[in-house]
């Protein structure tokens, strides 16, 4: 049984920091490649970063330079530090892998997917 479990979502003032965490069980977390997606009420779930087995990353262009992602793979958990959020961050975020697709921002290419950690930002 495949188990992504996202942690570390809440609320927070515009300008603040929240970091989220996403540990996997059941699975060869090392060879997987990862992703942090959001979903915002009435939008459609978008991509936010995905991180490679190997550490090749991708962050959608209005995260870059706020957004962290990270993995360390002796603990099965992927990273996703958020720093400067705005209002507009606010969303569940998700966590999901994929095997053998790599840095993908397709949320049809991945194949495990946590509950989601709600993210809501204040102004």
């Amino acid at each position: 049984q495949v188990q992504l479990v996202e942690a570390g979502g809440g609320l927070v003032q515009a300008g603040g920091s929240l970091r989220l965490s996403c540990a996997a069980a059941g699975r060869a977390f090392s060879s997987d490649d990862m992703g942090w997606f959001r979903q915002d009420t009435g939008k459609e779930r978008e991509v936010v970063a995905s991180i490679s087995w190997s550490d090749i990353t991708y962050y959608r262009n209005s995260v870059k330079g706020r957004f962290t992602i990270s993995r360390e793979n002796y603990k099965s958990t992927v990273y996703l530090q958020m720093n400067s959020l705005r209002p507009e961050d606010t969303a569940v975020y998700y966590c999901a892998a994929n095997q053998g697709v790599g840095v993908t921002d397709v949320s049809a290419d991945y194949d495990y997917w946590g509950q989601g950690t709600q993210v809501t930002v204040s102004s």
